[in-house]
């Protein structure tokens, strides 16, 4: 499978997710947990299931679920994104040593519990939709409770110069699962020194 295929993979499976939050919110806590129970349920059964699975058929056949912190709507956070001054082309390096171009696009800016934080957030270069972001983060939970190359989620801004962060969807790149899969490894600037304990954990093999 070619790395693009994989990215619009990624992006397939999360595409729902967008029209989830537009129509829910968090404004009903119920509502909001089955939401996010769903979407991890069919992340399980598109790695059990899919022919497109990173996973070996050994590996699908043991896989009896997934592991996830707790779902938390504080790590659903609204950001304010602020454009790159003199947008550039970031090659991004991959686990095998390639490189992957990617736009330097816009900073989301955001507070979580009680701290400022900044990410970068990342365009594919043929991205047509211009709505669409990437982010690739490690956080001081990263090697030890989840992959130690980081996870990832698929934004789409929802406000004119603002978007939604929601931590608690963060997943696992193929790589977690399967290490002949490369990977975007997360810019320096999304190195976070806090613990983003919502999302997946690392996949036990």
């Amino acid at each position: 499978m070619s790395k693009k295929s994989i990215f619009m993979v990624l992006v397939g499976l999360v595409v729902g997710i967008s029209l989830i939050y537009t129509f829910t919110g968090t404004t009903d806590p119920e509502l909001y947990q089955e939401s996010i129970t769903a979407e991890r349920e069919r992340q399980f059964k598109f790695l059990k299931y899919n022919l497109d699975s990173p996973l070996e058929e050994e590996q699908k056949d043991e896989l009896d679920s997934l592991d996830f912190y707790p779902i938390d709507p504080e790590y659903k956070v609204r950001a304010r994104l602020v454009p790159v001054e003199n947008r550039r082309i970031l090659e991004i390096p991959m686990t095998d040593g390639s490189l992957e171009r990617y736009i330097r696009h816009s900073y989301a800016e955001f507070d979580l519990r009680g701290k400022g934080l900044k990410l970068l957030l990342l365009q594919a270069e043929d991205e047509t939709d211009r709505r669409n972001f990437f982010l690739a983060f490690a956080d001081e939970t990263s090697g030890d409770e989840t992959y130690g190359g980081g996870r990832y989620l698929n934004l789409r801004q929802d406000g004119q110069s603002s978007i939604t962060i929601d931590f608690n969807l963060a997943f696992n790149p193929y790589c977690a699962y399967n290490p002949d899969f490369a990977c975007p490894i997360p810019p320096r600037e999304n190195i976070l020194d806090i613990a983003i304990r919502a999302g997946e954990k690392n996949y036990d093999k």
